[in-house]
């Protein structure tokens, strides 16, 4: 439970809430246009870019996932962050200098375009499918904490309560104020969040039984050590096994980051191609307060829980609140800013896929099938529409569908059950944005293909396989859903090159539709790496003395030189080198 607020929380907390309110309808005026309304006029400089990308990522439920996944788990939760960084560097350099030429609102005209209307309508459908499994799970987890933020006091809502009062509040400031509105709001709550993430780590870290970063590091190793603060797991490990975070978790960031409408439409929406590049990257950077902080601290709460608070059994998603109550000091305002960032964090992302899909619902499908020749009014009202009729929808199903006393963590329950429909989309993608000569007619076969692969795939491995026990000791008694995405990436990626072999010769993708890939700094990048993974094959010697080598060596290799030649190129390298020192140092 949460203690007390004081006077200064509640001032503090009023504050950011009435900042965050009079910025989005400050920002949401005029803009009645299609382009203002969906895409906030093409106006977002580079830090509103970023900060509305971590805004969109970094929900509640992803703090509370991430510290509830460190706290059960370990380190290893932090690939979801540190894996995401290649991701975001080939949106940077690869997807958005793409997108953006075509002038395109939705990624469904990029399919259209580069292939055909089959693969336009499969996306729109499956990316309208994951937004609203996303938005019923955010809308639990978000009741959910609003209850234990609030517990014991005249504000504590019922589970249903809280699902009404975060939809309305998305809703409404999503229908009136378009996406101006969501970036003006993802802006602030970003800064609100980071400052959340690192106050609650700090705090944790500075308790004198963990002794800061480097004391916990000391007494994870120790005899009574929990031997947490590890990236990798054995392939074998039913959540997170090393061999499918350097598989299929790479084809899911490569989802998230590239070809994920909520995500990319800030991209599209930036004022010019360099503040989409460095948007992206800077929100690279904000994804790092992630695993130093809140995942750290949430191995650190598992100390703090079982030696200085005797507490046991408590349940991963509720770690975050337990310990918030525990380490923070009172008296400083320092818990109504955490509560204020929590509680934009809860909106953050819902209103961020409404806002997607509404502009999907109008683009992609009222005015390609329904009205060819539509005006903008009629298309920001048909926006409107679809805003509403999302959020009573997972209104519905987020009331009947989940139980707010569960346990496990929700995180990964989350990224498993919309892991079916993505790696078809990433290859159609990938190829189509790499490869000219990509057949138009092989995205919808491999789109379509992919879920049943994958359902296919579990079934042959658990009856097949898992009885066999050198499968089942390689990897697990249940095939982990990370290993059935590459698996069936690669399937989708195969069925496209053998259509594009065999099917009748057709024109090649223009210059508009694909991109050339600097191949050499890729290439000497991942000959580098190759060379140091031999090194530490051979001589045995611990990955951490090779932190720092690897880090320099990415640097260089990505920059191409030791002086950034531009600050794109530049700070995309400097994320990469930090990457690559956290995936050595923590090994």
């Amino acid at each position: 439970m949460i203690r007390l607020l004081t006077t200064a929380d509640i001032l503090v907390f009023a504050a950011c809430l009435l900042l965050l309110l009079a910025s989005a309808i400050r920002s949401g005026k005029e803009r009645g246009s299609a382009s203002g309304y969906f895409m906030a006029g093409r106006t977002l400089p580079w830090w509103s870019v970023a900060g509305s990308i971590y805004g969109t990522n970094v929900s509640l439920s992803q703090i509370i996932g991430m510290l509830g996944i460190g706290y059960s788990i370990g380190f290893a939760q932090s690939h979801y962050e540190l894996l995401a960084i290649p991701a975001i560097l080939m949106l940077a350099n690869l997807f958005a200098p793409v997108y953006r030429r075509g002038g395109f609102f939705t990624l469904s005209q990029y399919l259209g375009e580069r292939y055909d209307d089959r693969a336009r309508l499969l996306y729109t459908v499956a990316i309208l499918a994951v937004i609203v499994i996303l938005l019923v799970g955010g809308l639990y987890i978000g009741s959910r904490q609003l209850g234990l933020l609030f517990r014991d006091t005249p504000l504590q809502p019922s589970y249903l309560a809280g699902i009404l009062f975060i939809a309305a509040v998305s809703c409404t400031l999503t229908l009136f104020g378009g996406m101006g509105a969501v970036v003006a709001a993802e802006n602030i709550i970003t800064v609100l969040m980071v400052v959340a993430v690192v106050t609650v780590g700090c705090c944790t870290l500075a308790q004198p039984a963990i002794g800061g970063f480097a004391g916990l590091m000391e007494l994870d190793a120790s005899a009574r050590g929990l031997h947490k603060m590890r990236l990798y797991l054995p392939s074998d490990h039913p959540d997170l096994p090393w061999t499918g975070v350097f598989s299929g978790l790479l084809v899911l960031h490569g989802f998230f980051w590239t070809t994920n409408q909520f995500e990319v439409q800030r991209v599209l929406a930036a004022r010019t191609d360099r503040d989409a590049q460095l948007g992206a990257i800077a929100a690279g950077f904000l994804k790092l307060s992630i695993p130093f902080f809140s995942i750290a601290a949430g191995v650190a709460a598992a100390y703090l829980f079982r030696d200085v608070y005797g507490m046991v059994d408590v349940k991963p998603d509720d770690a975050f609140i337990m310990l918030l109550s525990k380490v923070v000091p009172g008296g400083y305002g320092l818990m109504g800013l955490i509560l204020a960032g929590f509680t934009g964090a809860v909106f953050s992302s819902i209103y961020s896929m409404l806002n997607s899909a509404s502009t999907i619902a109008s683009v992609d499908l009222y005015r390609r099938y329904v009205r060819p020749d539509a005006d903008d009014r009629s298309m920001v009202w048909v926006g409107k529409a679809s805003i509403a009729f999302l959020s009573m929808l997972a209104v519905i199903l987020a009331w009947t569908s989940f139980d707010p006393a569960s346990g496990g963590n929700f995180f990964l329950t989350l990224s498993r059950n919309t892991s079916y429909l993505k790696p078809g989309i990433v290859s159609a993608f990938l190829l189509g944005v790499l490869w000219k000569r990509t057949h138009p007619a092989s995205a919808a076969p491999a789109i379509l293909a992919a879920p049943v692969m994958g359902l296919a795939l579990e079934w042959g491995y658990a009856g097949w396989l898992a009885p066999d026990p050198f499968w089942r000791g390689l990897f697990g008694q249940e095939l982990n859903f990370m290993h059935r995405v590459f698996v069936v990436f690669i399937l989708c990626l195969m069925l496209q090159v053998l259509i594009t072999m065999f099917a009748e010769e057709r024109e090649k993708a223009g210059d508009v539709m694909t991109i050339e890939a600097d191949w050499g700094r890729v290439g000497s990048t991942a000959a580098c790496h190759a060379l140091l993974l031999l090194i530490l094959a051979v001589w045995s010697i611990h990955a951490r003395t090779l932190a720092l080598p690897a880090a320099v060596l990415t640097f260089l290799c990505m920059n191409g030189s030791g002086v950034p030649r531009d600050a794109v190129r530049g700070w995309g390298s400097l994320l990469a080198a930090i990457t690559a020192w956290a995936l050595y140092f923590f090994a």
